[in-house]
């Protein structure tokens, strides 16, 4: 374990237990007459929550780093495969049917189904671009572009159409995300799926690593490009899919946290991928622990609260990009 996860590790043992103890109504440790329904709140409505954020975060956070060493663009999203807009039409399909029951599943299904388009196009670009693997990134970029934006069109007509008024307002407050109600079954859905997605881009990180070197020397180094490109579609899909299932759009997650972790690291892409795991964790269990305490009527969903802190973030880097510093 590198400097990076040390410090992000040592972070979130800090952060945990105040998630837990912060909320609406705080709870004192050391206090002899706290809330008669302290323990029940604790197990069962802030225990799964925290562990759902931090497990959201670290896969949100371990497939930024990934896209990013793959695409070698320091402004690369995991959104921009469009798997995610993918989870989200899957999710919003099961509100507009009226099966909210079926949500964790149509989400996975709808990420699975990009995963699949994404592996095609992966498969054919290995086998027909003759451009290299610089034509089949930006091939394959193009291809998550078109996948996301033709989702989001998807997306935005089933809005439109939306059979009752209170479907409309379900789908609207889920595409916005939050960790609100979630139990521990969105737990035992995720953490599996996230585990093992972390676990693929772990496994992916050596031919990052390759790649920081250009296409020809990595595949001199013999890395494979579609098996490479293949296991970041999974990672990612299983990761970002995951995420979406149980709590809806989370965004910038994966375009902020790198650039938080990279100066502590060696900027190798498998140093990254675990550090950012933790650092995601970190930054989503932050940003809910602060919704929860903000003193407004309602809570402010975690999706919006965490596009308020990226999409500034986001403009910073654009400006850095423009001045040649990034």
């Amino acid at each position: 374990m590198n400097r990076a996860s040390l410090i992000f590790a040592a972070l979130l043992v800090v952060l945990f237990p105040l998630s837990l103890l912060a909320g609406r109504v705080w709870i004192d440790p050391f206090a002899s007459n706290g809330p008669a329904n302290a323990a029940l709140i604790l197990a069962e409505l802030r225990a799964p929550r925290a562990v759902l954020a931090v497990v959201i975060g670290a896969g949100l956070g371990a497939a930024g780093a990934a896209m990013q060493g793959y695409l070698r663009n320091p402004l690369a999203d995991p959104g921009l495969f469009g798997i995610a807009p993918m989870a989200a039409l899957g999710a919003v399909a099961s509100f507009w049917l009226g099966a909210r029951w079926a949500l964790p599943l149509a989400a996975l299904a709808g990420a699975g189904l990009g995963m699949a388009f994404l592996a095609l196009i992966a498969g054919r670009t290995s086998s027909d671009a003759g451009g290299g693997a610089g034509a089949g990134i930006a091939l394959f970029t193009l291809a998550g572009l078109m996948l996301a934006s033709l989702a989001g069109a998807l997306t935005a007509l089933a809005i439109t159409l939306a059979p009752s008024p209170f479907a409309l307002s379900e789908i609207v407050l889920w595409l916005n995300g939050a960790l609100t109600d979630r139990s521990w079954r969105e737990v035992t859905i995720a953490a599996p799926l996230v585990a093992a997605g972390i676990a693929v881009l772990a496994v992916a990180a050596r031919s990052l690593d390759a790649l920081t070197l250009g296409e020809t020397a990595a595949r001199s180094l013999g890395v494979d490009p579609a098996r490479l490109l293949v296991l970041l579609i999974i990672g990612i899909g299983l990761t970002v899919g995951a995420g979406v299932a149980v709590a809806g759009i989370i965004g910038f997650v994966g375009l902020v946290v790198p650039h938080l972790v990279r100066p502590l690291t060696d900027r190798l892409p498998s140093h990254l991928i675990l550090p950012s795991a933790l650092a995601g964790a970190c930054l989503v269990l932050a940003a809910d622990t602060i919704v929860r305490i903000l003193p407004l009527v309602t809570e402010l969903r975690l999706g919006i609260a965490l596009a308020l802190i990226g999409a500034p973030f986001f403009g910073w880097l654009l400006v850095r990009m423009r001045r040649g510093r990034l």
